[in-house]
């Protein structure tokens, strides 16, 4: 019985680290994620205006520009798959995966052929290890991304959209991220970051009351085009980054929660248990005194008579 017992006191000093730990990480999730959510909101203006520009500036314009229009025939597309370096965050990187493999098989039905970019090393270790061709990667920067990773990140597609899909380019180019919703909600989303859809920018636009402001171009619309190219892309990007990280913490921090949590309950379990087994051991242990001591009393009278 006193083996049993050890055995029981183990696991709950076993159980206890772990709960430190996973309670250690769950604070430092939580710190991280107002800090995150402060940049998300900083970005977006930026993003947003930039967004607007582009419109107008394509709207007020015929200029035949990869930032704004659309392939007749598109037959390839790139797909940037944002994921996480480090693990213990639920089914952050996993969700996204699935939805970049929804959004590639949706593109192989279209007769398109995709070219895959992966951040984060989670997304990296899916990849290799089903032996899929990935035409670049980035790791090391999920938690905390810079505009630096952004325009690291943003450089060879800006060049595989501007290239002819004959001499290995791409008709257009896809982003799948999670995107903050609240510290609880986080969803994988996919969008398509080029060509840029003017309907869709529109219609918001509309939606919000907004008007577009009317621009003259010098020296041309599509030398303006040009200049902003690299910024949408840089700024869609680090954006997604941005939402990307604060989804991360949110659910790592919810990941760790979950697992304290369970911790708290099988160290409770195993103490009932242990509480159980030395009452028992106590238990046993009294009725082998009480068994003795009756044995050397009939002896003891024995030996009387």
């Amino acid at each position: 019985m006193g083996a049993q017992l050890r055995v029981y006191k183990r696991r709950i000093q076993a159980v206890t680290a772990t709960k430190k730990i996973t309670k250690a990480m769950e604070m430092i999730a939580a710190s991280r994620i107002v800090k995150a959510q402060r940049k998300v909101a900083a970005s977006q203006p930026y993003a947003t205006e930039l967004t607007r520009a582009v419109t107008a500036v394509a709207t007020g314009s015929d200029a035949n520009h990869p930032l704004t229009t659309e392939v007749e025939n598109p037959t390839r597309a790139a797909v940037l798959l944002v994921t996480s370096d480090r693990g213990l965050a639920g089914g952050y990187s996993s969700n996204a995966i699935k939805a970049a493999e929804r959004l590639r098989e949706r593109l192989a039905s279209e007769g398109k052929e995709v070219d895959t970019y992966i951040v984060g090393r989670k997304g990296v270790a899916y990849y290799g290890f089903r032996e899929r061709k990935v035409a670049e990667s980035w790791t090391g920067f999920t938690d905390n991304p810079a505009y630096s990773d952004a325009k690291r990140i943003a450089a060879p597609l800006i060049e595989a959209i501007q290239k002819d899909a004959a001499e290995g380019g791409v008709d257009e180019l896809h982003i799948v991220f999670t995107e903050f919703v609240s510290m609880m909600t986080q969803n994988a989303v996919d969008a398509r970051m080029l060509p840029l859809s003017l309907d869709e920018v529109a219609e918001e636009s509309t939606r919000k009351g907004e008007i577009l402001p009317l621009f003259d171009f010098e020296p041309s619309a599509e030398d303006v085009l040009d200049a902003l190219l690299p910024r949408y892309v840089e700024s869609r990007i680090y954006n997604a980054l941005l939402q990307a990280a604060a989804s991360e913490h949110a659910a790592r921090r919810r990941a760790m929660k979950s697992a304290t949590d369970n911790a708290g309950d099988l160290i409770k379990s195993l103490s009932r248990l242990a509480n159980a087994a030395r009452q028992a051991e106590i238990t046993q242990e009294i009725s082998e005194i009480v068994g003795g001591a009756s044995a050397l009393a009939d002896a003891t009278a024995g030996s009387d008579k």
